[in-house]
């Protein structure tokens, strides 16, 4: 496998949270050195003032899987690359960000870009399964935005599992104008979080605690994390990924999700994977990514 991967520290509210950057190949930090800057990028660094204006964007080299200079400059003119931000599913350290994925999606040729979400892998805060977390994904959007060999054009979203929440909640923010978001894939979304309540005894108390109460005491809290409330206001095309056996959010949440989007005239593609679980058997999975980038890739 060919890429580089950085954890990333950046600012989202007043907090600095964490990220993981995998550049693909052919794509490094050490090339923005035939862009204008003389930052050589190497070990821990700051992005220059054209990426942050805080200059408070850290990165902390984990891995480096080929040499360093390999992008291509041409004139002023940078080569820019396809964003894929992944929102992890979970809640705290449980089901944090799944890095062997990532590597599967760096190899397809995209930058990846993947918060922690607050509280979570020494980040400042607390992680509010979809509550003021969203801002996280939303500073990330940005963020992207702003690095020179990223095609702001094309930045898509991924949400797995709970991520969902946030993915759906950055694609509503950002749906129009020339910063709008590309595409939205929902990977066994959970789209109801009271029926998520309901469904998930095992997860009651965790969401009480930080919701703030059931969805009796608090119905607000629960409505405006469910994707179902916000995605009328969806103009990217979307992909729904599910498993018809999934134990931890019900296929219903995908065919749901689907039928709403359908019926109120969304571009939206159902993907449904007979038989499989939360997390698809590996040959499966495969499949799933590959599907999952074509579809991307498509006009």
């Amino acid at each position: 496998m060919i890429f580089l991967l950085y954890q990333v520290t950046y600012s989202s509210d007043k907090l600095r949270v964490k990220a993981y950057l995998f550049l693909p190949h052919g794509c490094s930090l050490s090339a923005l050195t035939a862009y204008g800057t003389s930052h050589p990028f190497s070990g821990s660094s700051t992005l220059p003032d054209f990426v942050s204006n805080e200059k408070s964007l850290h990165l902390q080299p984990l891995a480096s899987h080929y040499p360093a200079v390999r992008m291509h400059a041409t004139g002023n003119t940078l080569e820019q690359w396809p964003v894929l931000i992944y929102c992890r599913g979970g809640l705290g350290s449980y089901g944090g960000v799944n890095t062997v994925w990532l590597e599967q999606f760096v190899q397809k040729g995209y930058i990846v870009f993947a918060p922690s979400y607050r509280g979570n892998e020494g980040g400042e805060g607390r992680d509010e399964y979809g509550g003021r977390d969203a801002e996280d994904v939303h500073a990330a959007y940005r963020l992207v935005q702003r690095l020179p060999f990223a095609d702001p054009t094309r930045i898509s979203l991924m949400g797995f599992s709970r991520g969902a929440i946030n993915a759906v909640h950055t694609a509503t923010t950002y749906n129009d104008g020339p910063d709008k978001v590309h595409k939205l894939v929902l990977w066994s979304g959970v789209a109801d979080v009271e029926r998520t309540y309901h469904e998930r005894t095992d997860l009651r108390r965790t969401l009480k605690r930080v919701l703030g109460g059931s969805p009796r005491t608090v119905p607000e809290a629960y409505l405006a994390r469910s994707p179902l409330s916000n995605a009328n206001k969806l103009s990217c095309p979307v992909l729904i990924m599910h498993g018809t056996s999934d134990t931890q959010v019900n296929y219903s949440h995908g065919t749901r999700m689907y039928h709403w989007l359908k019926r109120r005239g969304a571009n939206v593609t159902f993907h449904a994977y007979g038989g499989q679980d939360h997390h698809f058997h590996q040959r499966i999975h495969e499949s799933a990514v590959n599907n999952m980038f074509d579809w991307l890739a498509a006009p």
